[in-house]
């Protein structure tokens, strides 16, 4: 029997640039299951992703959706993408077991948690104390984020340095103009700066808009005393009072610490990435 797929859209050019379509998963003309790849634009790498894939109950276990990956992948090499990602659901260990097979490696985890009622996070720690940034603290701040986040994009996304500068500064002042933003830092011992923390609000699960945590930080030389953990609970805070149904962030696979304070504040994996070099 022969797997391919078939074209079920035509090509969608959308508006920030993005080339997307949706194929039937066919075996002998029989549709089997569909799946849907899109290929970011430029600046920066082109890179492909799978934004969907099933395969129908009836067929599964048959190595239909390895083929149809594959065939995916071939797809988006034409596209000219160098490099592809997917998210996997938590607990899908079928979709799991195939990126691990076809030489995916897990990036991140996206991490939520619910706001199920009850008393709210404790209050922070005697000596600790949150407020907003200054506007003299953020323009020492934002350069050095916007350095951290392009290296980010350089080390794990493959953005040559220019392209990664320009997308960091541009996300950055996206971010900090819209509504509802905080960005704080907690002091201790009297009024010494320790940690800052970014918030804003976004789609956290499908559907669901929250709070998501963009950026959280301990200074170097203050770290181990629990800081993070007191941001966290500030972050938690601050998102109940402003009405946010739940909380969301996303934190690197090979930061074992951060999954970890995570993990024990209550937050539970949602979703997997996982990423693929094509060349």
């Amino acid at each position: 029997m022969t797997t391919t797929l078939r074209p079920v859209t035509p090509l969608i050019d959308e508006a920030d640039g993005t080339r997307s379509r949706r194929y039937d998963i066919c075996v002998n003309g029989r549709s089997v299951g569909r799946v849907e790849i899109a290929a970011q634009p430029p600046p920066g790498p082109r890179t492909g992703v799978v934004r969907s894939l099933h395969v129908d109950e009836a067929d599964r276990r048959r190595g239909r959706g390895t083929v149809a990956a594959l065939a995916a992948e071939e797809v988006l090499r034409g596209w000219g993408c160098d490099r592809i990602r997917a998210s996997v659901p938590s607990g899908a260990a079928a979709a799991t077991r195939l990126a691990s097979a076809l030489g995916y490696t897990e990036r991140g985890h996206s991490m939520v948690k619910d706001f199920q009622g009850g008393d709210g996070p404790p209050a922070l720690a005697p000596g600790l104390h949150a407020r907003a940034m200054t506007e003299a603290e953020i323009r020492q701040w934002r350069p050095v984020a916007v350095a951290s986040h392009a290296r980010i994009l350089a080390e794990h996304d493959g953005f040559a340095a220019a392209d990664a500068l320009a997308r960091s500064e541009s996300a950055h002042a996206s971010l900090l103009s819209q509504p509802g933003v905080v960005l704080d830092v907690l002091e201790a011992e009297g009024a010494s700066v320790v940690g800052h923390l970014l918030l804003g609000r976004r789609e956290v699960l499908p559907g669901r808009d929250g709070a998501y945590v963009y950026d959280v930080e301990v200074a170097a030389d203050r770290r181990g005393r629990g800081y993070g953990r007191a941001l966290m609970l500030h972050a938690e805070h601050v998102a109940r009072v402003t009405g946010a149904p739940l909380i969301g962030l996303y934190v690197h696979v090979d930061n074992a610490p951060a999954r970890a304070l995570y993990t024990s504040l209550g937050y539970r994996t949602t979703v997997v990435r996982w990423a693929k070099r094509l060349w």
